[in-house]
C-alpha cells in the first residue's frame, strides 16, 4: 500500500494525534515514516509583525525555534520506534507552512501525507487561514487529514 508516509506536526494536541495515526498507519503497512516539523523565519519588518531586534537576537529566537522543533520529532521518532516503524525526522525553515510539506513529500518520495485540521469556518478560517487547505489544493499526493 503505502512505502513512505509524511506526516506534519506543530506540536499542538490535534496534531499529536495525527502524528499518532501516522505512525500506526505506518506500522500496519510497514511504511517509512518521515516526521516534518515546519520553522517559520522571524517576521523582519513591522508590516510582516515583527519586534524589531537585532541580527543576533533574531539568530537566538530561530535558534530557539529549532530546538524545540528537535524536541517535537525526538518524540515523535520515540513512539515511532516504540511501534517498530522506521523513522526520518526532517525540520523545514519556511514562512509558507504548506509549500514545505508539498516541497518535502516531494523530496523525500512520500506517497501520502497525513496531517492534523482544526476545522476552522467562517471568519476564523479567513483570518487565520488554513494551511490544510492549502496542501490539500496544491499537493499531487494523497493528503489524508484528521481531526
Amino acid at each position: 500500500m503505502y512505502k513512505r508516509i509524511l506526516v506534519a506536526t506543530d506540536g499542538s494536541t490535534l496534531s499529536k494525534k495525527a502524528v499518532a495515526s501516522a505512525i500506526e498507519l505506518a506500522a500496519t503497512c510497514t511504511a517509512e515514516l518521515v516526521a516534518l516539523k515546519v520553522v517559520p523565519r522571524y517576521p523582519q519588518t513591522y508590516f510582516e509583525g515583527s519586534i524589531p531586534l537585532s541580527a543576533v537576537e533574531i539568530s537566538r529566537v530561530e535558534t530557539q525555534w529549532a530546538e524545540a522543533a528537535q524536541v517535537q520529532l525526538g518524540a515523535v521518532e520515540k513512539a515511532a520506534k516504540a511501534k517498530g516503524v522506521v523513522v526520518k525526522t526532517v525540520t523545514a525553515k519556511s514562512d509558507v507552512v504548506s509549500d514545505a510539506i508539498i516541497a518535502a513529500a516531494k523530496k523525500h518520495k512520500a506517497d501520502l501525507i497525513v496531517m492534523a485540521s482544526h476545522g476552522r469556518k467562517g471568519i476564523k478560517r479567513l483570518l487565520l487561514g488554513s494551511e490544510t487547505q492549502q496542501v490539500l489544493t496544491h499537493s499531487h499526493l494523497p493528503v489524508l487529514v484528521l481531526r
